[in-house]
């Protein structure tokens, strides 16, 4: 009796077309999926909770800052004015915090960077307590942000006993210069306490970029006779790119809302203090609402920008790695 065998089927002839893919499910049809509403569920008292928590203030932030609100005025309120926005634009004391935030952001990511590009360098050698000087690199990262600014404030930039004038007094002997100062640089002491705890975020991220580098390039460029400077400049930096993009746009994202630094040192005096401290002064000082609101939202919106840029970095790296 004959039997019936198996034959493979022979694979798609050249110019044959290839099958199509399955159709994939509408949004109404995903949406109408039992099994996807068990998985929504559960989720839903947390969407609930953040949306009443960030969206709600954030919408009543932007409706107050179109009003004329100050709390030592409480009989003139009044609504439905853009004055709030060009105060902010016109003043000369907001336009100073304005370019101080530009100008403490982009000093202290782009130092960072050099320095956290630096230090990875560093870290990606092999060598013997790697693991202990990798973990000492992170440690100024996990610092509180005021308990970091007050340990610069008090123990190295204090004129009596700071570390930093024990060092002048040590090289320079006794006649050396006893400087203040957060009160003779205080901008430039702000950046240095920011760059010395924002350093470290930016080593972790260029540190798991270098450990990402192919091995087989980086191998075929040894083979064909690259020193270590073409291996860097060819390879290795057109390779950490996206990295870098990454980490100074999260840099830039925590740095533009900078508000502990400039209120523990300096307190926003001598000319240091940046849009989240103009507008911390601006509502608990002045208490105009309307104003406050309006300078709120301006750093919002700057800040979305900057995050937007950020997502699609992210996703970028994403679809690389795939």
């Amino acid at each position: 009796m004959a039997t019936a065998t198996a034959t493979p089927s022979a694979p798609p002839r050249a110019g044959q077309p290839k099958k199509s893919k399955q159709p994939q499910p509408s949004f109404a049809e995903r949406w109408g999926d039992k099994k996807g509403w068990a998985r929504r569920v559960p989720l839903l008292p947390a969407l609930v909770f953040v949306v009443i928590m960030t969206q709600l203030p954030f919408l009543a932030t932007i409706i107050i800052s179109f009003t004329n609100w100050n709390a030592n005025y409480p009989d003139e309120i009044a609504f439905g004015t853009l004055q709030n926005f060009k105060t902010v634009f016109t003043d000369a004391s907001l336009r100073s915090s304005v370019f101080f935030t530009i100008l403490l952001t982009v000093t202290v990511v782009l130092v960072s960077l050099a320095f956290g590009l630096g230090i990875s360098l560093l870290l990606n050698r092999n060598f013997i307590g790697r693991g202990a000087v990798r973990t000492m690199m992170i440690a100024p990262f996990l610092v509180v942000p005021v308990a970091a600014a007050l340990l610069w404030k008090h123990a190295l930039y204090n004129p009596e006993y700071g570390l930093f004038n024990g060092l002048l007094t040590q090289v320079f002997g006794a006649n050396a210069p006893q400087p203040d100062w957060i009160t003779d640089v205080p901008r430039l002491a702000i950046m240095a306490e920011l760059i010395w705890q924002w350093t470290p975020f930016m080593t972790l991220i260029l540190l798991a970029g270098l450990q990402s580098r192919p091995g087989d390039v980086l191998e075929a460029a040894s083979v064909d006779g690259a020193n270590a400077w073409q291996t860097f400049a060819n390879i290795t930096m057109p390779h950490m790119r996206r990295y870098l993009e990454l980490a100074g746009l999260l840099g830039t994202i925590y740095i533009i809302q900078q508000f502990d630094s400039v209120f523990t040192l300096t307190g926003g005096a001598y000319g240091t203090a940046n849009l989240p401290y103009t507008v911390y002064q601006t509502l608990y000082n002045a208490q105009d609402y309307g104003l406050a609101s309006a300078q709120g939202v301006i750093v919002v919106i700057g800040t979305i920008i900057i995050a937007t840029f950020a997502l699609r970095t992210v996703s970028s790296l994403f679809e690389e790695g795939n």
